[in-house]
């Protein structure tokens, strides 16, 4: 997937939790999710910029989805367990955020033909195959598909309020 295929893939994985946390009286926590998880939609792709990781490889992995989700947990400990969300500490909100923000970029490349190394360092790769990842109709569609499926929640969770 591309920038906006991917961006698509996040709202529509964040539209249930935000959802979740609206309902559950955290709407802050669900603007910071949705934030997060749009502002980092291409951080597996960080591997483009260093030639010593192969593409499609570590970073598009659970490894890495723990790793990402193990530093945001950190910083959640380190702020301390003075706030809570949705009754979780901010270190397994933390957690949680950070796998979720890499799980969502790793749904998208999971509908190419190409797949991803989901259970790195073995080989297997896993794939969909629905569409490439430059299929600009996929990418665009997922977008608006997000941007829609988002809006709705939205207005049900803050129409019913």
């Amino acid at each position: 997937m591309y920038r906006k295929g991917h961006l698509g893939v996040s709202l529509l994985v964040f539209a249930p939790v935000g959802y979740w946390l609206v309902s559950v009286g955290e709407p802050e926590a669900a603007m910071l999710t949705g934030v997060v998880l749009l502002w980092l939609a291409m951080l597996p792709d960080i591997d483009h910029r260093f030639p010593v990781i192969e593409h499609r490889g570590v970073t598009h992995s659970l490894v890495f989805a723990g790793l990402v989700g193990g530093l945001f947990a950190v910083a959640g400990v380190a702020l301390g367990d003075v706030f809570r969300v949705a009754g979780l500490g901010l270190g397994t909100f933390g957690f949680l955020l950070g796998f979720l923000t890499v799980g969502a970029h790793l749904v998208g490349d999971a509908l190419t033909p190409a797949g991803i190394p989901l259970l790195w360092p073995l080989p297997r790769t896993y794939s969909l195959s629905v569409t490439r990842a430059d299929n600009t109709l996929a990418n665009y569609g997922l977008f608006v598909v997000g941007i829609v499926v988002t809006g709705g929640w939205v207005l049900v969770a803050f129409g019913s309020g």
